[in-house]
């Protein structure tokens, strides 16, 4: 019998979720440390999203989620700073379709990516 699913099995980690977002916009690692103005290097950064960083530094996520226009207070959660129940409950994203799960989000996402990548071939 199978276990029984829990968040951390259906969450995509920092890392991953961080790649997912930086190819979603197009960006290569090298354009991100050029967008934070070398703040972020492109080896922290590839460090970051194959997960040899653990627990990266507060501020080095708000400027994440500053170059990329996501929620910091996602970051903070998924790098462990804050649990779910302590983030604002206010903050349901802003599109058309509602709050999203998780895996929607992730699997968005990679569509996202997926799509300016074969713009990006034109």
């Amino acid at each position: 019998m199978k276990p029984p699913t829990t968040k951390e099995d259906t969450t995509p980690g920092l890392g991953r979720y961080l790649k997912d977002i930086r190819n979603s916009r197009g960006y290569s690692l090298r354009e991100v440390e050029r967008l934070t103005g070398g703040k972020i290097s492109n080896g922290y950064l590839s460090q970051l999203e194959n997960g040899e960083i653990a627990r990266p530094s507060a501020v080095m996520l708000h400027r994440l989620a500053a170059t990329y226009g996501v929620d910091y207070a996602v970051l903070m959660e998924r790098a462990g700073f804050v649990s779910e129940s302590e983030t604002p409950a206010n903050r349901a994203p802003t599109s058309v379709l509602g709050e999203l799960t998780p895996d929607e989000e992730e699997q968005l996402l990679n569509f996202l990516g997926y799509l300016r990548s074969q713009k990006a071939r034109k």
